[in-house]
C-alpha cells in the first residue's frame, strides 16, 4: 500500500465518515466535559453523586435465592492457616465513609455478599468463598460443577456447604468456562482423586493457555497482582475493600487436572448426566480460549466472564497480554441473537445472576456497546493523531452506558483505552523526545536538579497537593523518590498522596495500587503470601515451555563466552531435546535422535527434569558424558525476584 499521510488514511479507510474524525487533538480536548481523575472512576471520596443510590435492584439480585452461609466464613488449610477469610468484609455493613468512594463501596457490599444461592430450578450458585463463583448444575443422577475456584480449599469448603443443604451427591461433570486460575485452581477439592471416569469440559486451547502466561512472566504478574488485589492491606474502610470483580484472592493450594474433553465450535451439544448443553465458543475475549453455554431444558445461560456487573480490563494492571475490545462486542452481539428469548436467567462465574428476558438482554447490550465504543473511539481518536494518555484525558462514555453494571470497579475507561492503544500502535506515540528518555532514576535525578534540589520539588509539589492536582503532586514526589530514595520526607508526603488519590477512586484497583504504594513507600517490601502451586501445574507444562522457562532466566552478558550443547531425553515422550548454549542465548530443538555431538546427555523423565530444575540435583537422571557443562549452564541461570522494588528504585 502507498503510504499515505494521517488524514488521507482516515478519508480512504472511512470514506464519507473521514469528516467526522479528521479533528484535531485540541477540538478533542475542547468539546470533552472535565475529565482529569474522573476518567478513571476517582471521584471525591464520597463520589458519584449522580448515580441513583436509590436503586437497589441489583441488592434484591444479589440477595434472591439465598439458602445459606457458610458460618464462620473463613477457610483453613489442613495446617489450620485461614486461606480464605469473607468475614473480614463485615465492615461493609455501615454506610460509606469519607477513606472510600461511595459507589465502589456499593460495589463491595454487593460482592462480599457468601452462601449458597439458588440461581434457577436445578442450578445453583456459591458465592463469596473465593474471587470467582462455583456453579453447581443438579443432574439425573449427581451434580455438575462449572468452575472449581482458586483453591482446593475453598472448593471443597463450597461444595459442602451445598451438600450440607441439598445432599451428598456425586460430581458426574466438570466445566471449566476459560483457563483463569480463579476457575480451575481449586479443582483437587471438586475430584480429590482426579477426574477418573467424570467428564472434565473446557474451551480448545485451555491447557495451553492455562499455563504459558506463568512460564514467561510469572514472576512479575504475581508481584504486581499483590498490588493489584490488594493483598497486604488491611480488610478495612481505610485499606482494602475488594477487587470490584469480587473481594480476594484465596491463597490454598492450586492444583489442575486436566480437561478430558475440548468443545471445538459454537453450536456443539454435549450431555451430561442428562443435562443438555449447547456452547458458544468466544475465543479473544475475556480470556484467550473461553466459552459461553446454554442450557436450553433450564432456560439458563452462563456466560462465563464475558458479561459481569462491571466494566472489565481490556488491559490488566498485573501485566498480560492485550484483550481484543472488538471481539469481545462482536461475540456478546452473536450471545444476544443466539439467546433470543430462549433463556430466563443469565449467570456469571463472577457476581450475582440476571434474570428476565429484557434484563438479559438489556445488560447484554450495554456491555456489547461499552467494549465497542472503547475500541471504536480509541481508534478515532488514534486516527487524528491522539496519544493514549490523551484519548484516557478525552474520552468519555455516553449517559446512557453509564449504568451500574458499566461502572469502572475492575477495569477502567482510563488504563482500558490505553490498552486498546497499546494493542494497535505499541509503546512508542511518535514523538521524537519520548524514543530515547533517560530511565525513571536518571530523569528524576535530572528534573530535580533543574527544579532546585529535593526540597524545592517537595515544596513545589505541595503547592500542587494545595491547588488540589493530586495527580501532577504524585509525578513531581516520585521524581524526588527515584532521585534519591533515603529522603523520607519526599517518600511520606507521596504516600499521603497515594492515599488521598486511592480514598477517591471508584476503580478497586486502582485504590489497591495507590495504597499498597503507599504502604510500601511507609513499611517498605514485606514479601506477599502467595498459593502453594501444585505438582499437576507444573506438569502441566511442556518440555519445551519448561526449557523457555529456564532460557528467559539466563543471564546474557554472563553467558556470553560460554558455548556448550546438550540433549535431554525422555524415552517416555518418544523424544529428544537438543540444547545449545552460545552468545548468552538458549536454543533447542527436538527430534526422535539422539546428537553424537551433544557433550552431554540426560536421561530422564518430567518429574526428574522438574526436581532438577527446582534445585534437587540430578538424583536418579542418567547422566552420559561432561557433566559440568550443565553446570555452566545452570550457573548462569537467574533466580526471579519475587519481591522487587515498585514505588522505589
Amino acid at each position: 500500500m502507498t503510504p499515505l499521510n494521517r488524514r488521507g488514511f482516515v478519508a480512504a479507510a472511512a470514506g464519507a465518515a473521514a469528516a467526522a474524525v479528521a479533528v484535531s487533538p485540541e477540538a478533542y480536548a475542547a468539546s470533552a466535559r472535565p475529565q482529569g481523575a474522573a476518567a478513571a472512576g476517582v471521584e471525591s471520596a464520597t463520589g458519584g453523586d449522580s448515580l441513583d443510590f436509590g436503586d437497589t435492584a441489583d441488592f434484591a439480585n444479589a440477595d434472591k435465592g439465598f439458602i445459606a452461609a457458610l458460618t464462620p466464613g473463613v477457610v483453613k488449610n489442613a495446617a489450620g492457616k485461614v486461606v480464605w477469610d469473607n468475614d473480614a468484609y463485615k465492615f461493609l455493613e455501615g454506610d460509606a465513609p469519607k477513606t472510600a468512594n461511595k459507589s465502589l463501596w456499593r460495589q463491595g457490599q454487593l460482592a462480599s455478599k457468601q452462601g449458597l444461592y439458588k440461581v434457577t430450578d436445578r442450578i445453583y450458585q456459591v458465592r463469596g468463598l473465593d474471587l470467582s463463583n462455583m456453579t453447581i448444575v443438579e443432574g439425573d443422577t449427581g451434580i455438575i460443577v462449572i468452575d472449581t475456584l482458586i483453591s482446593a480449599e475453598t472448593a471443597a469448603a463450597a461444595l459442602k456447604l451445598y451438600r450440607d443443604n441439598r445432599g451428598d451427591k456425586a460430581v458426574t461433570g466438570v466445566i471449566y468456562t476459560h483457563p483463569h486460575v480463579d476457575h480451575f485452581g481449586g479443582a483437587y477439592g471438586v475430584l480429590p482423586n482426579g477426574a477418573g471416569s467424570v467428564p472434565v469440559l473446557a474451551p480448545e486451547g485451555f491447557m495451553d493457555h492455562a499455563v504459558s502466561e506463568n512460564v514467561y512472566a510469572g514472576t512479575a504478574m504475581t508481584r504486581r497482582a499483590s498490588y493489584m488485589y490488594g493483598a497486604q492491606l488491611p480488610k478495612s474502610a481505610a485499606g482494602q475493600i475488594g477487587c470490584g470483580l469480587g473481594q480476594n484472592v484465596s491463597l490454598g493450594s492450586v492444583g489442575l487436572i486436566a480437561p478430558t474433553k475440548f468443545v471445538t465450535k459454537t453450536g456443539q451439544v454435549e450431555t451430561i448426566d442428562g443435562v443438555k448443553i449447547v456452547f458458544q465458543m468466544t475465543p479473544g475475549t475475556e480470556a484467550a480460549a473461553e466459552m459461553n453455554f446454554v442450557f436450553p431444558d433450564l432456560r439458563a445461560v452462563c456466560m462465563a466472564e464475558n458479561a459481569t456487573h462491571t466494566m472489565h480490563n481490556i488491559i490488566t494492571l498485573r501485566g498480560a497480554q492485550v484483550r481484543d475490545a472488538r471481539i469481545w462486542s462482536h461475540y456478546l452481539n452473536e450471545t444476544i441473537t443466539l439467546l433470543d428469548g430462549a433463556v430466563d436467567v443469565a449467570f456469571a462465574q463472577h457476581h450475582w445472576p440476571t434474570w428476565g428476558g429484557e434484563e438479559i438482554t438489556d445488560l447484554l447490550t450495554q456491555q456489547r456497546d461499552l467494549y465497542a465504543y472503547m475500541h471504536d473511539q480509541t481508534l478515532r481518536m488514534i486516527n487524528v493523531g491522539m496519544t493514549g494518555a490523551e484519548i484516557a484525558e478525552a474520552i468519555t462514555l455516553p449517559p446512557a452506558l453509564e449504568g451500574w453494571a458499566n461502572r469502572g470497579y475492575y477495569g477502567s475507561l482510563s488504563h482500558n483505552v490505553k490498552g486498546i492503544y497499546q494493542r494497535y500502535m505499541g509503546w512508542f506515540d511518535a514523538n521524537p523526545a519520548h524514543l530515547w528518555s533517560h530511565p525513571p532514576v536518571e530523569e528524576s535525578k535530572r528534573y530535580v536538579k533543574a527544579l532546585g534540589g529535593r526540597g524545592a520539588t517537595v515544596a513545589r509539589a505541595l503547592l500542587f497537593v494545595h491547588e488540589g492536582d493530586l495527580r501532577f503532586a504524585a509525578t513531581l514526589l516520585n521524581h524526588v523518590v527515584f532521585a534519591d530514595p533515603t529522603y523520607t520526607p519526599a517518600k511520606r508526603e507521596l504516600a499521603k498522596v497515594y492515599t488521598k488519590l486511592g480514598y477517591a477512586t471508584e476503580n478497586a484497583v486502582w485504590r489497591n495500587f495507590y495504597l499498597t504504594g503507599a504502604m510500601e513507600l511507609t513499611d517498605g517490601v514485606k514479601p506477599a503470601e502467595s498459593n502453594t502451586t501444585g505438582p499437576t501445574m507444573l506438569m502441566a507444562l511442556s518440555v519445551d515451555q519448561l526449557i523457555d522457562s529456564v532460557a528467559i532466566r539466563i543471564n546474557g552478558p554472563k553467558a556470553w563466552d560460554l558455548k556448550l550443547s546438550m540433549d535431554w531425553s525422555f524415552p517416555a515422550l518418544g523424544a529428544v531435546w537438543h540444547l545449545t548454549l552460545q552468545n548468552g542465548v538458549l536454543t533447542y530443538r527436538s527430534d526422535a535422535k539422539a546428537d553424537p555431538g551433544a557433550g552431554v546427555t540426560l536421561t530422564m523423565t518430567k518429574p526428574q527434569l522438574l526436581s532438577l530444575l527446582g534445585g534437587a540435583g540430578l538424583g536418579d537422571i542418567k547422566v552420559v558424558g561432561d557433566v559440568t557443562l550443565l553446570q555452566k549452564m545452570l550457573a548462569v541461570v537467574e533466580k526471579p525476584d519475587p519481591n522487587f522494588a515498585i514505588v522505589t528504585p
